[in-house]
């Protein structure tokens, strides 16, 4: 068991993570969902908000995009009938029904105690800071973060075995 454990140490190598395509769609779908967020800010407000490349919510989803990305380079690197993409697949699941249910709920939430702190603050009685109510997706939004990662990873994979 120890032999085992001190030849996984010997041969790691941080760097060895940049040397494959699961990476690289994984990181490059979730910076294109998030850059199209941003694009889609800048149009809409006149402005351009950095907050966007780090933030949650919104068209598409990032989270979606990145489990997306990662579920479909092993797909297309190991097979799609491999154990690791069953295993792709089931986080991919996990996080965007996560993304469409739970954290879409959560952010529901904030929005009506935002509400009710908003009407304390008016009355003197409260002073406490908001809750962000962008936490969650759409369908439509999940959706979109699935294609941005499919159409990411697969380009990459493609120009990966050329």
């Amino acid at each position: 068991m120890t032999t085992f454990f001190a030849s996984v140490i010997k041969d790691w190598n941080i760097f060895n993570i940049f040397c494959h395509p699961w990476f690289w769609c994984s990181f490059l779908s979730w910076i294109t969902a998030q850059t199209i967020k941003l694009t889609f800010s800048a149009l809409k407000t006149g402005k351009i908000d950095l907050e966007y490349l780090v933030s949650t919510g919104g068209m598409p989803s990032a989270h979606s995009a990145m489990v997306t990305g990662t579920l479909i380079s092993i797909g297309l690197t190991e097979g799609f009938g491999a154990p690791i993409t069953m295993l792709a697949l089931a986080l991919a699941s996990v996080t965007m029904f996560d993304a469409a249910t739970v954290r879409k709920a959560a952010g529901e939430q904030a929005k009506i105690i935002n509400k009710i702190v908003k009407e304390l603050k008016e009355s003197k009685k409260f002073n406490v800071a908001e809750l962000k109510e962008l936490l969650g997706h759409t369908r439509l939004e999940v959706y979109a973060g699935m294609a941005t990662g499919t159409i990411v990873a697969t380009i990459i994979c493609y120009l990966w075995k050329a």
